[in-house]
Formats: C-alpha cells, structure tokens, sequence
C-alpha cells in the first residue's frame, strides 16, 4: 500500500437488481500513485462496482457515495466520469476492428482543427501515444490486423488521451498469452512510477500478488477485507481463503483416471486459412484421444489449437484440404457442425459471448439449442421438456440463477460458461472439446469446472482440453499433446510433463515422439 494520498473512497454501496443484491454496503479506499486490485469469485461484484463508479449505473440507481480528489462526485454517465479522469477498459475491448488506430483512439474524443477533425494533428498525438504504451505500429494500421495483446495497449493509449487519472482495467490479461500479459504489466508498473493510479480486476492472483500494492476482496456482494501487499504475506493462498472464505487445500480435484481404448482418431488433418491462401493452419495432424481420457492441447497463441479444433467441428473454420477421422475405428465424414453432433462431438468455443452464446437467450433456451430434438415430439418443441432439462444442468453446474427463464446476459462470466458448458453437454457428445474452458473465470468456478471434466472422463467419454495455462494442463490432463506453427510437434504423458518440457515442444525447439 502506498503512503500516498487517499483519492477515492466508495462507502457503503449498495446496488439491487430484480431479485439479486449484486452489492450490499461495499466500501474501499484507493491512493494515489497505487495499483489497487479487487478480487473476488465470478457473480461477486467486482465488475458491477466498477461500472458504479464509471457512470455505467448512474448517480440514483445505486445507493451509497463516491468521494473522488476531495469531492463527492455523482457521474450520470461515463462521460461524465471520464471528465473526471477517470477511464474504464472493459474485459470486452471497445475497439471497431475496421478503423485505424488513430481513429479508434480518439474516436468520440476527436482532436478539432478549423475545418473538423485535424488527422494530422491527431495521427501525431496518436504516435505518441503508441511510444508511451510501447506499441511499435504504425498508426494507420487497422485494428482487426493486430493482435489481442496489441489491441489491449490500444485500448490504454485510448485512455492516456483522455487525461487519465485513475485508469480501471477490468480482466485486462485474461486473454493474453504470457509475453503479452507480462508486457502489459511492466507498462501498468511503468504508468504507476509515472504517477498513474491504476484499479485491475483480474482472476489471475500470481499476476495481483505480483503487481499490486492493496487487495480489496469482495464475496457475496460484500467487501470483506483489504490487504496491503507491501507488508507482507500476501501470497495466492491468502487471496483465495479472502475470496472463498477457506483454503483450498488443491487447485486440482483427485481424480484417478479409468482409460479404455482409442475411440477417435484423427489422420494428416491438414487445413487451410480461410483468407490466405497457401497459409496452413492444420499441417498433417495425428492424434487421438481414448474412452475415458482426458488429452490437452498445449501451444503459445497463435499456434493453431483453436483452428484444429473448429476445423474437425464440422469444418467450422478454414479450408479442408485433406485427412480423415475415425470414430470406433470407422473413418466418417463430418461437414457441417450438424453431422459433427449426429457423431457425438461438442465443441466448446474459446470466445462465449461471440461463437458460443446468444446473449438474448435465456438459460434455458441456450442449454437445449444444441439438440433440440430431445426435447420434441412431432417436431414441435416441448416447453416443458424443455424447462427440465435446463434445470436439471443448472443444479448440475451450480448455475448461480433464480431461474432457467433469466436472460443469460444476465450472468456472471463464470456462470455463462457454466451455462455455455451446459448446452454441449445435452446432446451427450462422446467427444466433449473443451478450448480454454476457464479462462477469465476465479478459482472456486474452476475448480467446479475440473470436477465436471473428470466425472466426464470417469463416464467413458472423452475429453480434449485446449488451454493457455500450463499448470491447467499439467494438473487435470493425462496426455499432452504441443502445437507449434499449425503443427503437431509432441506428446508426452502427464507424469513425464513438465512446464519446461511442454514449452520447449511449444516452440519448436524439440520434439518427442507421438504415442
């Protein structure tokens, strides 16, 4: 904790929904110059306070006070709280992907001349910018050409503009590979040296108790405690006992594996990228999975995990130019993601709100949209068939929800996975593709998450876990399988597999021999 001046303090927010409390009586403190993180499991409250303070609930649907440099403050909207320097970036990056960098930075800001926008003027602010964050692009470059870990430092330039004062970050590494994750730290570190005040939300706790100086920890809608870092025995296990109220003896359920035989195989699975041609995503691979087993998939970002999954998902994603897939032995074809369900294979996308979710839907309409016809008789769709089964997978889950007719907009990030898991378990897939199954979700929703992918092993089924996490893969896979530039490169068994093995078959730099 910093010695500098108290420059925010939240006292007693209390913020109701329809038939939820999502705060009661939350209140904090901040100083200045400080990086002040706020932890706590999924449906907690941490991003429902943030938007408090931001003006995305304004002054009079919340009860409570914010005092901000001295004053009360009552933001109406979060041009009013960015007036006031203070800058939130959402998990969900507010970026157009069609617009250039400068344009996205000072989009709704825009830098006036005598005719209307100086883009002169604003391309050279926008340099500066870039230099600040540590961003080597030009500032024409257009935003869907970078990549996430770039498009995050955009999105802080965005902030820098505005005469930030006290920049909120809500889950800003959690899709992030760890190069990009660390940079994106040392430049938070840097702003702080700088004088910045900086709030991060973030499930990641070696990144908090790396980086923060203060931890308020939020449960139930409470704040329960604030820790100061910088005095001392502040380490992941004493965030999660904050966060769940007891330790949590092992981040990995005990699970011992019941393996059967080889069920799926797939053969020099080899795709194209859908907009570049002669560009491989898939290059000859093999791997495959047994009844039973529970098979990661390792590889930095951009390795070609994901496109192996959606391309063997119905042909989801690329150009098909050659391999085959058997299934008990029998090669079939699988075009489209209808024939992929008609075979017992689920995929669960990386990305939920953009490939995997209809956030207009209900619980219950997203849990039975992946095989509607179980719940049908004479093709017409049995609401009450329907209902069950999505209350029968929301008690299996621990859906945090009143109800299966709530809108799933509505749900924390951990529950929407639990929900997103929930509709490509309906089917009953033998092949559940899991591609990272717990990103941006806290520790006790995922530790609920491996309990559901062993008891699906310990069924028979088999299970592929895609994950940017090594620990992840390490303590819930029996097989690991690397992927480096499109290519298979390896696969080592759990009890062989170390973070230093994996890493150097994730890039190039050895390999093993497949088995």
């Amino acid at each position: 904790m910093t010695d500098g001046p108290v420059i925010l303090e939240m006292r007693s927010i209390t913020k109701v929904f329809p038939g939820v409390r999502a705060l009661d009586r939350v209140s904090m403190q901040v100083r200045a110059g400080e990086i002040h993180a706020i932890c706590g499991e999924n449906g907690a409250g941490k991003s429902t306070l943030m938007k408090v303070l931001s003006g995305v609930y304004p002054y009079g649907t919340y009860e409570g006070e914010i005092n901000y440099l001295g004053e009360e403050v009552r933001f109406k909207d979060i041009k009013s709280s960015e007036h006031a320097g203070i800058v939130i970036i959402h998990q969900e990056l507010a970026l157009i992907p069609e617009l250039s960098i400068t344009e996205n930075i000072f989009l709704g800001n825009e830098v006036k001349g005598s005719l209307g926008i100086d883009w002169a003027e604003a391309r050279r602010r926008a340099v500066d910018l870039l230099a600040r964050v540590g961003l080597d692009e030009s500032p024409d470059e257009v935003i869907k050409n970078i990549g996430v870990g770039k498009q995050q430092l955009v999105e802080i330039a965005k902030a820098l503009s505005k005469n930030v004062k006290l920049l909120i970050l809500d889950e800003p590494t959690s899709a992030l590979n760890e190069d990009d994750s660390a940079h994106l730290l040392d430049l938070l570190r840097g702003l702080r040296s700088r004088g910045l005040t900086s709030i991060m939300i973030s499930h990641k706790l070696n990144e908090i108790a790396a980086i923060a100086d203060s931890i308020t920890i939020i449960r139930d809608g409470k704040s329960v405690e604030t820790l100061d870092v910088g005095a001392g025995g502040v380490d992941e296990d004493r965030i999660i006992r904050g966060m769940v109220g007891r330790s949590l003896e092992a981040r990995f359920p005990e699970h011992t594996p019941n393996i059967g035989s080889t069920f799926f195989e797939v053969r020099d699975w080899t795709v194209e990228h859908p907009q570049v041609p002669g560009r491989l995503v898939c290059k000859g691979s093999n791997f495959h999975v047994r009844r039973g087993e529970i098979v990661g998939f390792a590889g930095i970002m951009g390795a070609g995990r994901t496109e192996l999954a959606r391309s063997l998902f119905g042909r989801s994603y690329g150009r098909y130019l050659g391999g085959q897939i058997f299934i008990e032995g029998r090669p079939v074809t699988i075009h489209t993601v209808q024939q992929a369900i008609d075979h017992k294979v689920a995929y669960v996308p990386e990305d939920r709100k953009a490939l995997g979710l209809n956030l207009l839907d209900t619980i219950q309409d997203t849990v039975v949209a992946a095989d509607l016809r179980r719940i049908s008789k004479r093709s017409v769709i049995d609401p009450d068939a329907a209902y069950l089964a999505a209350e029968r997978y929301r008690k299996a889950l621990n859906v945090k929800a009143n109800s299966v007719t709530e809108g799933v907009v509505k749900l924390s990030g951990g529950n929407q996975q639990k929900v997103l898991l929930g509709k490509w378990m309906f089917p009953e897939p033998d092949l559940l593709i899991l591609d990272e199954p717990t990103r941006g979700i806290d520790v006790g929703a995922k530790f609920e998450i491996y309990g559901l992918i062993n008891r699906l092993a310990d069924a028979g089924k088999g299970v592929v876990v895609i994950s940017s996490e090594l620990p992840e893969l390490l303590g819930l896979c029996d097989r690991i399988y690397t992927i480096f530039e499109g290519a298979i490169t390896g696969v080592v068994d759990r009890a062989d597999a170390t973070q230093e093995s994996l890493m150097r078959l994730m890039t190039g730099a050895a390999s093993a021999a497949t088995h």
